[in-house]
């Protein structure tokens, strides 16, 4: 079992990271919501260039997205001189800078599967809620979302697994700070490093536990759709 100051570092780590991916996870959702919904249904050129960008993250090496977000975070990039203007200071190296990186990381997985959704409910149900005079601010949120509930779901369970388990992104851009921006994945690499392999194994143990039943959900919840 690990020693008492290893179990609170490692404890510190597992409170941030879910802080990390809760935080991320909600900014997602209100971000994600109507980038999905306008992909769903347009028909302008722009679809294709907007939905490669939300999906970029798939196919992009880690380190390649924090390198070029830290660019642009840093004191010599657009993002980095706006937040040095309003007062907010440097993000890379900090906990926000932390959620900016795995908002942009994470979005194709909230996206698609919300998109995917909103795609599932064809047009009738939002032509019938017209007949019934319903704006289509109204129409959004009584039909769409109700019947999109089931890609929300997945949306928050992806997009908040996927966080948990960011590395090579939150290297780059947070470091390695502990209760400031150690994650659970940099924690389990200090421990390999140090060839403190047991304690690797709780932390790893229990990112490879928590990852079995997040996809059990997911599949649960894909069957019970299926059905």
């Amino acid at each position: 079992m690990p020693s008492l100051p290893n179990l609170t570092a490692d404890l510190g780590a597992v409170w941030l990271t879910f802080r990390l991916a809760t935080v991320t996870t909600a900014l997602l959702l209100l971000i994600g919501t109507p980038i999905a919904w306008w992909l769903a249904r347009t028909r302008s050129w722009w679809k294709g260039p907007v939905g490669a960008v939300v999906a970029l993250p798939i196919v992009l090496p880690p380190t390649v997205i924090g390198f070029y977000l830290l660019l642009l975070m840093g004191p010599d990039g657009a993002v980095g001189r706006f937040t040095v203007w309003a007062g907010i200071g440097l993000l890379p190296f900090t906990f926000w800078g932390l959620v900016v990186a795995s908002v942009f990381y994470s979005m194709p997985f909230v996206v698609q599967p919300i998109q995917n959704a909103f795609e599932a409910i064809g047009e009738r149900p939002l032509e019938a809620a017209a007949t019934l005079r319903a704006a289509p601010l109204d129409a959004f949120f009584s039909v769409a979302l109700p019947l999109a509930k089931p890609g929300f779901l997945t949306a928050t369970i992806l997009g908040f697994a996927h966080t948990v388990g960011e590395f090579g992104v939150v290297l780059m851009i947070g470091g390695n700070i502990p209760d400031q921006t150690r994650v659970v994945s940099v924690q389990i690499y200090d421990h390999v490093e140090a060839l403190e392999y047991a304690q690797a194994h709780w932390l790893a143990g229990g990112m490879v536990a928590f990852s079995f039943l997040v996809l059990l959900a997911l599949y649960t919840l894909t069957g019970r759709k299926a059905r």
